[in-house]
């Protein structure tokens, strides 16, 4: 009897190592997960400093847009909301209509507008302005637009309004002293010791407003206009130009390599081709 019950007993040990464990469950993803797994890349997207993958052109093809081009699609006319209902005057010798405005007005109106307080707001002017990190006196800086755009020049103050204060110098370059907005300026890696160039105070935003003068009266007599007076510059706006450009060569005269540093800034700034501005290092 004990010889027969032995093989039984390994039978269940058999089948039991057949049976594989139970695998654990899976946790459920959320509709967040799901979301995001379904949303791929962008088809144009920015590569840096707001240069695109695709060009407008390309981007009008890839859309196919100009299959929307002439077509209209018609407006749906909304159907008014009636103002007033024509009601029926009851009784008997009555029988006409009167009509029921469905909005009822307000029967007392204020003599007077309510006061209401309103928050303290700082001008504009008077707003806290925020520059980039690149953007310190004394780094050499690529024009992008006006009529000086592609060259080189020095920045040498930030101003409260929000501008910078570059110059050339005009000795090297022809840049004078003037204000441009930080959006249209490159700031490069190159930077010239500003220890000895001091930009007097009275050379701010007020400085570089123009005098409007009045324009003259006609008289019967003349007859054709007056032509306008073109911009030339005060002589103490040429005696500043003079003195911080003498500051400013004197200061790159300075730096190990001078030679290297005017020709540098002498010379106009360019991209040749399969030039990227996105992929350079300025």
């Amino acid at each position: 009897m004990a010889d027969t019950a032995a093989p039984a007993t390994t039978k269940v040990q058999s089948t039991a190592a057949a049976k594989p464990a139970k695998k654990p469950a899976k946790a459920k993803k959320s509709t967040k997960q799901k979301l995001q797994k379904k949303k791929g890349q962008v088809r144009n997207y920015d590569l840096g400093c707001g240069v695109y993958r695709f060009s407008r052109t390309r981007m009008y093809h890839k859309k196919a847009l100009y299959k929307f081009i002439g077509k209209k699609t018609p407006k749906t006319v909304k159907p008014k909301k009636p103002l007033t209902i024509q009601k029926k005057i009851g009784g008997e010798k009555n029988g006409g209509f009167r009509i029921v405005q469905l909005k009822k007005r307000t029967k007392s109106y204020p003599t007077a507008n309510r006061i209401r307080r309103h928050p303290s707001k700082k001008c504009f002017s008077q707003h806290k302005r925020r520059f980039r990190r690149s953007l310190v006196p004394g780094t050499v800086c690529i024009l992008l637009a006006g009529t000086y755009k592609g060259k080189r020049v020095v920045l040498l103050k930030n101003l409260p309004s929000g501008l910078l204060l570059v110059n050339g110098p005009f000795t090297l370059n022809g840049v004078p002293l003037r204000r441009i907005h930080p959006n249209y300026v490159i700031a490069t890696s190159t930077r010239i010791k500003m220890s000895g160039v001091k930009v007097p105070d009275h050379i701010n935003d007020k400085y570089f407003k123009r005098i409007k003068t009045k324009k003259a009266k006609k008289d019967d007599g003349e007859i054709f206009a007056t032509k306008k007076e073109s911009y030339k510059p005060s002589e103490q706006k040429k005696t500043d130009q003079k003195a911080l450009d003498g500051q400013l060569v004197k200061a790159i005269k300075k730096t190990k390599e001078a030679a290297h540093m005017r020709r540098y800034l002498k010379a106009m700034f360019g991209l040749r081709s399969s030039q990227y501005p996105h992929r350079m290092k300025f």
